[in-house]
């Protein structure tokens, strides 16, 4: 993955990196308490709370919460058009009524995931027919959560906590494993050659990393080898805090509302460059003195984004199933 997106930073027409910020930009966030995140179920329906460690049932049900929250954790680029919970954006609302529905016993087993429709898709969503943009991404997020839960059911006995221990303690093992899942085998292509970005399948090494405190099915030695989850928040702040730059048609383009095409060159190369961009700047935050793992500052600039000064500009959308 780093040297993918290193590539295409090297050649990159439309998202470039400026390098003669990334020292100034490295100090401002270590002033800005690079290490402070504050998490809770309030404000990121991606929070595990009160997982008894020595119930096994209750452990299952939590990676499979887990597993299933990230397996539907894409669609930014229907997101104007969805329905959302009132106060919350696309992303929270869809995981909220996620975990609205897997509240009740049994629902998150393998079995019933394998045959979860576009139906039940509209119905726990809470999206209705259109003939048109809801009616893909349900039918996308069926398709998702049903591949789930037959690689569950057909390759790990019907057990979550199973396919998560194959991995043995390795992050790169289970981002692998995931890659069984189309919609979690993320690369792209640019000038003829593929670019793993492997965002999703990354991020839910992460959620059991930090859900289960590094314990049990959250342990990964090797976690910190995880890069950046690169989708379109974190190039955008990157972008509004003048480490990225984009070429000024496409800043228009994405202005405007228009969406970028999935796979694009320059929908790839905000993901790879922003990706290729947090390496650097981790790097330079451990010459400062920040020992900062990469997966963690993403989600220091994740959290970033949600202040005003970076929702008050327009970030690119895509519909992909990667983000």
């Amino acid at each position: 993955m780093r040297r993918g997106a290193a590539r295409v930073a090297a050649v990159s027409r439309q998202a470039t990196l400026v390098p003669g910020r990334l020292a100034g930009y490295a100090a401002e966030l270590g002033d800005d308490g690079i290490g402070a995140i504050s998490w809770s179920p309030s404000n990121d329906p991606w929070v595990l709370e009160g997982v008894e460690p020595d119930d096994p049932s209750a452990v299952e049900a939590a990676v499979a919460l887990v597993l299933a929250l990230d397996t539907i954790n894409f669609g930014s680029g229907w997101h104007p058009e969805v329905h959302k919970v009132p106060g919350c954006s696309g992303a929270v609302s869809m995981a909220t009524r996620l975990r609205r529905w897997a509240a009740e016993p049994g629902r998150l087993s393998a079995v019933a995931l394998a045959g979860f429709s576009t139906q039940d898709a509209h119905r726990v969503f809470e999206q209705p027919h259109d003939d048109g943009s809801l009616d893909q991404l349900m039918a996308m997020f069926a398709d998702a959560l049903s591949d789930l839960g037959r690689l569950v059911a057909e390759e790990h006995d019907g057990s979550f906590t199973a396919l998560v221990a194959t991995a043995d303690g390795s992050a790169a093992a289970l981002v692998e494993d995931l890659r069984e899942m189309a919609s979690f085998d993320d690369v792209a292509a640019y000038d003829g050659e593929p670019v793993p970005i492997l965002k999703r399948a990354q991020l839910a090494v992460a959620d059991l990393h930090r859900g289960f405190g590094g314990c049990g099915p959250g342990r990964f030695d090797d976690v910190d080898r995880l890069t950046a989850f690169a989708d379109n928040l974190v190039p955008h702040v990157l972008r509004i805090d003048g480490l990225l730059a984009f070429d000024p048609d496409l800043v228009a383009r994405i202005d405007a509302g228009e969406p970028l095409s999935a796979g694009s060159a320059e929908e790839v190369e905000i993901r790879a460059v922003g990706l290729h961009a947090v390496e650097l700047l981790r790097a330079e935050l451990a010459r400062q003195g920040h020992d900062v793992p990469s997966w963690h500052l993403d989600m220091v600039l994740w959290q970033r984004g949600g202040r005003p000064a970076y929702k008050a500009h327009p970030r690119h959308r895509a519909r992909s199933p990667y983000y």
